[in-house]
C-alpha cells in the first residue's frame, strides 16, 4: 500500500470518487482514495439518485449542470452503465408565487445555459394523464435531467479514476491528521468485519500527502474533531418510500416510455418511476437532526427506525396529485442519514486556518453535485481558483467562534424543513435567532426594524410599522415588489433628502500593525497605501489574480492600520489575511519585520451616517475645540478619518458612505452604543432623519456603481473588469499583479437603468440580451429612487460596456429594455459626497 502521494482523498463516496477521477483527469498522477468501509456504505447507497438542475444558486447550478452532462460521458469511457435515466424534471407550481419563483430561476438557468420549457395546467393533462391538474397554475420542465443509480455512477466514477492512475483502498479508517510544514501524516487503521460490524484491528500505517480532502459525508463531525476545526454539517433524517407497480403507470409507460420525475413544490415532495411503481421523497417538518458529535461505531449501511405518520401529509397529496397511486400498496420504505448544512449548500473549498487541507462535506444533493464539484474542485487544487466563484460554497462562512453543534444542528431541521419552501431573494429564515446581537437591538426591533442575519448576526434590513405582528416580514416577502418595499424607498429618499442611520456593526475589522506591517500590505493589496489619518479602497487578489476581498484601510499612525471588510465574510477574510500574513513573513525571514493582527470585529460597533443634513445632525454632538470647522472639508475632508468625541462616547469617525452621500462611519467601543444611538436618533430628529436597512443601502449604493463583494467582486473577476482601475497601482509589485495582467479585460463590469415591470425589480440574477443573444447576467439589482427606474450592475462583453449601449433583461419571462450608464450615474462628480459646511 502505499504511504506517500500528492493527494489523499478521504470518502468514497460519490463526491470522493469524483474528486479523485478529476484530480487525476487534471494531471494528478499520484492519487489516492481510502474509504473506511465499502464505497457507497455512506448515503451514497440509499439515496434516491434524482438530478434536479433546479437552483437559486449560480456556483451550485453551475456544478448540477456539469454533474449531469459529465455522467452521460461515463459509459463510453469506462465501459460501465451509470444508470442514467434522462427522463425529464416536471416541476409543477400551484400558485402565482411558485410561477414566479420559477420565472426568476429560469433566468438564472439561462445565464449558466441550462435548457428549460413552460407547461401549462393544459398542457401536464395532455403530455401526462396521470396527474390531477385542476389545481395546478403550470410546471417549468427540465428535459435534460432525471434520475441516476447511485451505487452504479460512484463505481463508474471510481473505475474511471483507477484507469487514469488512482489507487482506491478500502476498509482503512482516518484516526489523525498532522501538518508536517509542507505535507500531511495521516495516521490510519485497517478495519475488519466481524459478526456484521466493523472493528479496528492493530494493522496501522501514515499515509504522507500533499493536500488531503475530506470527503466523508455522514462522518463530518468526526472529521472536524479529528482537524480542529467547526462544521455545520450535520445529517438529518430523510423517508421515503417505494409503492409496488402502478398498473396505470404501467400501461402509459408502455405507449409513452418512462415517465419524468415530479416535483409537487408546494406539497413538498418528488416522485420519480421505479420498476412499475413509484418512489416518493417528502421534506416534512420536524424530521430530526442526528449524529451531531459522530456516527456510532455500530452504525454502516444502516438505515433509523421509520416514522411514517411524520409523512402522513405529504403521503395524502401525493395519493391526489396521482389518483392511481391510492390503490397501490407500499413496497420499501427508507429512513436514512442525509448530510445538510444551514443554508443547503455544501463546504467545498481550503479548510480554514489549515494549509493544503480540502473540505467537500455537507453534500444534501450529494448525487447531483458530486460531478460538479470533483471538476470545480480539482481546478482550484491544481490550477489556484476555479472558473467560476466558488466563494458561495466557502467552508470558512460557518468557521465563526459563534457557530456551535447546536446552531448547526437546529439549522440544518430547518433547511431540510424548507427545501421545497418558496425561496424567495429576501428570505429570512427565522431558527435560531436573535442569536448575534449588537447593543441597540432592542431599540431598533421597538422602532419597527425588521432584521437578516448576516454572519449570525441580527442587521435591520428595513423600518416597517413599530407595531407589526411577528409575521410582518415572511408576509411581505415576494419575488416582485414585496410590501417592504415602500418601506425601502421611504428611507432611500430620506438618505438622498435629509439624513438616515444604518446600524453597520457587522463589518469586518481588524487591527494590523508592526514593522512588517506596511511593506506586507502594499505587497498583499493593490492600491497605494494611505497617508496617516487618510483611508483608501483597496483590494487583495487571488493567485490566479482575481479579487479576493475588499478593504478599506484607515491608516492610524506610520505602522498601524485599521482595516474594514464585509460582515459576511468575516472568517473568510480573516483566514485569507492570516495566511498571506504567514506566508509574506515566511519569504522575508526577517524576525524583525514582525506584525501583529487582530479581529475586532465585536469590540467596536458601526453606525453610518448620511445624507446632507448629516453634518448639522454630527454638529450638534461633537466636543471639540472649535466645534464650528470641525467637521469642515479642511478640517475632516473626504476619505480621511478621525478620532473624535460625540459627547461621552470616543468614536473614530471616516469619511465615507456607502450610499454616496455626505456621510461618515462611525466605529465606536460596542459597550456604549446604547448610549450612543440614543443620542444620534434625537440629534437625528430635528433634523428629519430616518433610520434606514440594508435594502434602501443596496439600492443607493448601486446608484453609485459601487461594486459589493460577493455580487460584482469575487474571484471569477479581476479589479480591472471590475472598473476599479482607479484602486490599482500598476506601479508597485502586489501579491496576483501578473496574473491579473495576463488574464486581460475579459468582462467589464456596468451600471443599467433597467425600463422594467411596474410591480417588480431585478434581484441580480437575471441573464442579459444584445437583441437574441445572450452577453451577460445582472450581479446585483434593485430600485433607484433618483431615477424612478429599476437598476442593476452586470458584466457583459467589453465591447458592449459602452454608455448608452441598449441591452435587454430577462424578468417574468419577458425582455425588458435596459441601457448601460456611465459610471456612478447619480452624482457622477461626487459633489454631493464632497460638499462643504
Amino acid at each position: 500500500m502505499k504511504t506517500h502521494v500528492k493527494a489523499l482523498i478521504v470518502g468514497g463516496g460519490a463526491v470522493g470518487t469524483s474528486i479523485a477521477y478529476h484530480l487525476a483527469r487534471a494531471g494528478w498522477s499520484d492519487v489516492m482514495l481510502l474509504e473506511r468501509d465499502e464505497l457507497t456504505s455512506g448515503s451514497t447507497w440509499h439515496a434516491a439518485g434524482l438530478l434536479p438542475l433546479f437552483n437559486m444558486g449560480y456556483a451550485t447550478s453551475h456544478i448540477h449542470d456539469y454533474s449531469v452532462k459529465f455522467y452521460k460521458t461515463l459509459e463510453e469511457e469506462t465501459g460501465l452503465n451509470a444508470g442514467f435515466s434522462v427522463v425529464g424534471n416536471l416541476r409543477m407550481a400551484q400558485t402565482q408565487a411558485r410561477m414566479d419563483e420559477y420565472m426568476l430561476y429560469a433566468s438564472t438557468a439561462e445565464t449558466v445555459g441550462i435548457p428549460y420549457e413552460w407547461l401549462s395546467a393544459k398542457d401536464i393533462k395532455d403530455r401526462y394523464p396521470l396527474v390531477h391538474t385542476d389545481d395546478l397554475i403550470g410546471a417549468i420542465y427540465h428535459p435534460t435531467d432525471g434520475y441516476i443509480n447511485p451505487a452504479d455512477v460512484t463505481m463508474a466514477m471510481a473505475k474511471g479514476a483507477r484507469q487514469r492512475g488512482v489507487t482506491i483502498e478500502r476498509k482503512w479508517q482516518v484516526d489523525g491528521f498532522e501538518w508536517r510544514g509542507d505535507h500531511w501524516d495521516v495516521h490510519c487503521t485497517k478495519m475488519v468485519e466481524k459478526g456484521g460490524n466493523l472493528f479496528a484491528s492493530d494493522e496501522r500505517i501514515v499515509i504522507h500527502a500533499e493536500h488531503v480532502v475530506t470527503a466523508t459525508g455522514n462522518h463530518a463531525p468526526r472529521t472536524a474533531r479529528l482537524l480542529n476545526i467547526k462544521t455545520p454539517a450535520i445529517v438529518v433524517e430523510h423517508q421515503y418510500i417505494v409503492t409496488e407497480p402502478d398498473p396505470a403507470l404501467v400501461a402509459w409507460r408502455k405507449e409513452n416510455g418512462e415517465h419524468p420525475v415530479l416535483r409537487d413544490a408546494d406539497a413538498r415532495w418528488y416522485v420519480r418511476e421505479e420498476r412499475g411503481g413509484w418512489i416518493l421523497g417528502p421534506y416534512e417538518d420536524n424530521a430530526p437532526a442526528r449524529f451531531q458529535y459522530g456516527v456510532p461505531d455500530s452504525f454502516r449501511a444502516d438505515l433509523y427506525p421509520l416514522d411514517l405518520e411524520r409523512i402522513e401529509t405529504e403521503y395524502m397529496s401525493f395519493i391526489h396529485r396521482l389518483p392511481s397511486s391510492e390503490t397501490v400498496g407500499l413496497k420499501d420504505d427508507y429512513n436514512g442519514p442525509i448530510c445538510y448544512t444551514p443554508d443547503g449548500n455544501p463546504l467545498v473549498g481550503p479548510a480554514p486556518g489549515l494549509r493544503n487541507m480540502w473540505l467537500a462535506e455537507g453534500f444534501s444533493f450529494g448525487i447531483t453535485a458530486a460531478g460538479g464539484t470533483g471538476y470545480y474542485l480539482a481546478q482550484m487544487m491544481v490550477e489556484g481558483e476555479a472558473e467560476i466563484d466558488m466563494a458561495a460554497l466557502d467552508p470558512k462562512r460557518y468557521d465563526g467562534n459563534w457557530m456551535t453543534t447546536e446552531y448547526a444542528a437546529r439549522k440544518n431541521e430547518e433547511c431540510y424543513s424548507h427545501v421545497f419552501i418558496l425561496h424567495h431573494p429576501d428570505e429570512e429564515r427565522e431558527a435560531c435567532r436573535p442569536l448575534r446581537t449588537a447593543p441597540a437591538y432592542d431599540m431598533q426591533k421597538a422602532e419597527g426594524a425588521q432584521f437578516g442575519q448576516v454572519n449570525g448576526w441580527e442587521r435591520p434590513n428595513y423600518y416597517g410599522p413599530k407595531d407589526a405582528p411577528s409575521n410582518f416580514d415572511h408576509d411581505s416577502r415576494s419575488f416582485r415588489r414585496g410590501s417592504w418595499w415602500q418601506y425601502a424607498e421611504d428611507e432611500a429618499k430620506a438618505i438622498r433628502e435629509t439624513a438616515g442611520l444604518i446600524d453597520a456593526t457587522a463589518f469586518t475589522k481588524h487591527k494590523l500593525y508592526g514593522p512588517g506591517a506596511v511593506d506586507f500590505l502594499d505587497w498583499f493589496t493593490c492600491n497605494k497605501l494611505p497617508k496617516v489619518g487618510r483611508i483608501n479602497l483597496t483590494y487583495a487578489l487571488t493567485g490566479a489574480g482575481t479579487t479576493r476581498t475588499e478593504y478599506t484601510i484607515v491608516r492610524d499612525t506610520h505602522y498601524e492600520f485599521y482595516l474594514v471588510s464585509a460582515g459576511a465574510w468575516s472568517a473568510y477574510d480573516a483566514d485569507y489575511l492570516r495566511k498571506a500574513m504567514e506566508d509574506w513573513t515566511a519569504a522575508k525571514n526577517d524576525p524583525t519585520q514582525w506584525i501583529i493582527v487582530e479581529d475586532v470585529t465585536t469590540k467596536y460597533g458601526v453606525f453610518a451616517l448620511a445624507g446632507p443634513k448629516s453634518r448639522d445632525i454630527l454638529a450638534e454632538l461633537i466636543r471639540d475645540p472649535q466645534p464650528d470647522t470641525a467637521l469642515s472639508n479642511k478640517r475632516f475632508p473626504w476619505l480621511s478619518a478621525r478620532d473624535i468625541e460625540l459627547k461621552m462616547c470616543p468614536v473614530k469617525a471616516i469619511r465615507v458612505a456607502y450610499t454616496g452621500e455626505l456621510g461618515w462611519e462611525l466605529h465606536h467601543p460596542i459597550e456604549m452604543q446604547r448610549y450612543l444611538w440614543n443620542e444620534l436618533t434625537a440629534a437625528g430628529a430635528k433634523h428629519g432623519m430616518k433610520l434606514v436597512g440594508a435594502r434602501a443601502q443596496n439600492w443607493l449604493r448601486q446608484e453609485k456603481s459601487y461594486r459589493a463583494f460577493g455580487t460584482e467582486l469575487g474571484r471569477d473577476a479581476t479589479p480591472l473588469e471590475a472598473g476599479l482601475d482607479r484602486f490599482v497601482d500598476l506601479s508597485k509589485d502586489f501579491h496576483g499583479k501578473a496574473a491579473m495582467e495576463a488574464l486581460g479585460i475579459r468582462s467589464k463590469c456596468v451600471t443599467l437603468l433597467i425600463d422594467g415591470p411596474s410591480d417588480a425589480d431585478p434581484w441580480g440574477r437575471e441573464a442579459l440580451y444584445d437583441g437574441d443573444e445572450k452577453v451577460g447576467r445582472l450581479t446585483s439589482g434593485g430600485y433607484s429612487v433618483a431615477f424612478g427606474r429599476s437598476i442593476g450592475m452586470a458584466y457583459v462583453r467589453p465591447d458592449l460596456a459602452v454608455p448608452g449601449t441598449k441591452l435587454s433583461v430577462r424578468m417574468q419571462c419577458q425582455l425588458w429594455e435596459c441601457e448601460v450608464t456611465e459610471d456612478s450615474p447619480y452624482d457622477p462628480t461626487n459633489a454631493r459626497i464632497r460638499q462643504d459646511g
